[in-house]
């Protein structure tokens, strides 16, 4: 209730109605609050609190998938980059859908469902490390997931605190610590069944919101024809406003950049693929295929979240291409109201203040209030699942494993999942600007690189090795290290050690090596690893592998 009281008095100051918007978000907190509290009371041992009973309806399991998935890094950052690219972006809600939910549900989770039961594991390190008979896969796993997963939970937390930021007019420290507060409770105390049930109501209403916010878009300019006439028509001022975009290969906002070109292998590279495959090696994701009761849970899911998908990120990347249009023909901006600025210039130069820009200046007070809670579901419920996972890796893969016996699991996993709050909030205050878009792709790109293979090899090749999956996930990792330390000016750049230690900004400068994702030759070296180690390496016991299979 005190988020409620402080987000009510920042209303006050910036002349917002509060009465309304205090009744919102007070009736939004109570729901939270029974929905957490109905998961702390049915969880009543470590299976309820890892994988709330391998019991949840399909509803509730799809619905909390897709808000898992989804967070303000896809509707705030990517919004945001939609407004920069355009529409281009719009591939990436197809690789979602297809890759991320169909291909997920049907090849992966069904027999991720499966074979977790029979082999007893309750989170992705402990089902890789089951899979191929070792411990030390699983505490390497879960070592993976405590470096990189905060990194992700840090971007999360940082879109939802500059919505609160820009729409509300508190501050943005304020903003991060309440905001991880609120998650942290009903996460701490209501495991995944609680997650999962507060996913699912705050899915519900992402999709209404994102769909009222794409709708009122369009009767803000002119209806659906003209607004995609009119940011057609703006494409020559890619050449006169943005000169040094035009020359990395933008070339307007309804097609494609240039082929090959610098902003080409960005969108593509970074942000198409590195994104859309890595959907399928996420552990907050893979987790929720084991908490169905059968394949035919999963199978009804399956609609249910493409739906999703296309209704919430299709409307975000839409809204953020048109945005252009409304600062253009609106003139109002960070800055100052002068007619004729372009969504980036508008928001000050950082992409990640387009789409909270665009609702705040576009909207009517009373329809802001209502798509507040939007965005605050979007990135709520993908950090419930963030911090639940980064809390399992550390408590029930870490140091229940390396220390068994001593102690309540649960409690320890509750100690981990504060700890992994504390590390992403301490992230979110020394990030720079317009990271979200960007520490996601880097996310989704080491997780696919250095888990996908192996994933799938766990659950179709039963000539996989210990000693291939060691290799190719250590390989994934290091090569993805390697590629953002030495090789992609975007973080080498950024962070000085390849300038530092060899006097250069990247080893390699011939284009296109600076700008291709790390994911684009780490997911292939991974995968030559994990081929050539199992073919050299002693096989599983026959006994291990039926046990596994059947």
């Amino acid at each position: 209730m005190n988020t409620a009281w402080v987000l009510f008095g920042a209303a006050t100051e910036s002349g917002m109605n509060t009465l309304i918007l205090g009744a919102l978000i007070a009736i939004y907190m109570i729901v939270i609050s029974y929905l957490g509290f109905r998961g702390f009371r049915r969880t009543r041992d470590k299976q309820d609190y890892l994988l709330a009973g391998r019991s949840a309806h399909p509803f509730v399991m799809a619905m909390s998938y897709g808000a898992a998935f989804i967070s303000t890094s896809a509707l705030v950052g990517f919004g945001g980059i939609a407004g920069q690219f355009g529409m281009g972006l719009m591939w990436l809600v197809f690789m979602n859908i297809a890759i991320g939910i169909v291909v997920a549900f049907l090849f992966f989770g069904r027999r991720t469902r499966r074979m977790g039961a029979a082999i007893g594991a309750n989170t992705f390190p402990e089902f890789i490390g089951k899979r191929f008979d070792s411990k030390g896969l699983k505490i390497f796993l879960a070592l993976v997931i405590f470096l990189f997963m905060p990194l992700y939970s840090s971007v999360v937390l940082i879109g939802g605190a500059r919505f609160l930021q820009e729409v509300m007019q508190i501050d943005y420290y304020w903003a991060l610590g309440v905001f991880a507060a609120v998650v942290a409770v009903y996460v701490v105390f209501g495991g995944l069944k609680g997650v999962m049930y507060v996913d699912a109501m705050m899915g519900t209403v992402m999709i209404v919101g994102m769909v009222s916010l794409l709708i009122l878009c369009y009767w803000k300019l002119g209806g659906v024809v003209s607004a995609h006439q009119a940011l057609t028509d703006m494409a020559p001022l890619v050449a006169e406003r943005m000169p040094q975009e035009a020359a990395l290969g933008h070339r307007g906002w309804t097609v494609m950049p240039q082929f090959n070109s610098v902003w080409w292998w960005t969108l593509v590279s970074s942000l198409m693929l590195g994104v859309g495959i890595g959907a399928l090696a996420q552990p907050q994701l893979a987790v929720r295929f084991m908490t169905v009761k059968s394949g035919r849970e999963l199978n009804r899911a399956v609609l249910i979240g493409s739906v999703f998908i296309l209704l919430t990120v299709g409307s975000a990347y839409m809204v953020g291409a048109l945005s252009n249009v409304f600062f253009y023909y609106t003139g109002t901006g960070i800055a100052d109201h002068i007619e004729g600025k372009l969504a980036i210039e508008a928001a000050g130069g950082n992409p990640d203040l387009i789409i909270p820009l665009f609702i705040r200046q576009a909207l009517p007070p009373v329809i802001l209030y209502i798509f507040s809670l939007t965005l605050l579901s979007a990135a709520m419920s993908t950090l419930s699942s963030l911090f639940h996972v980064t809390g399992s890796a550390i408590g029930h893969d870490l140091v229940c494993t390396l220390s068994p016996g001593k102690g309540d699991s649960t409690l320890v996993t509750r100690c981990g999942v504060v700890f992994g709050i504390l590390v992403s909030v301490l992230l979110g205050v020394v990030l720079p600007p317009g990271i979200i878009a960007r520490g996601t792709a880097i996310f989704f790109g080491v997780c696919a690189a250095a888990f996908l293979p192996s994933y799938w090899a766990a659950l179709y090749w039963r000539g996989a090795t210990r000693f291939g999956v060691w290799l190719s996930m250590s390989v994934g990792v290091g090569a993805s290290l390697v590629g953002l330390l030495f090789l992609h000016r975007k973080e080498s750049a950024a962070l000085g050690i390849c300038e530092a230690l060899f006097g250069r900004s990247e080893l390699i400068s011939a284009f296109p090596w600076p700008y291709v994702d790390p994911f684009i030759y780490s997911m292939p070296l991974s995968i030559a690893a994990l081929i050539v180690g199992s073919l050299c390496s002693a096989k599983l016991s026959e006994h291990h592998i039926r046990k596994c299979f059947y």
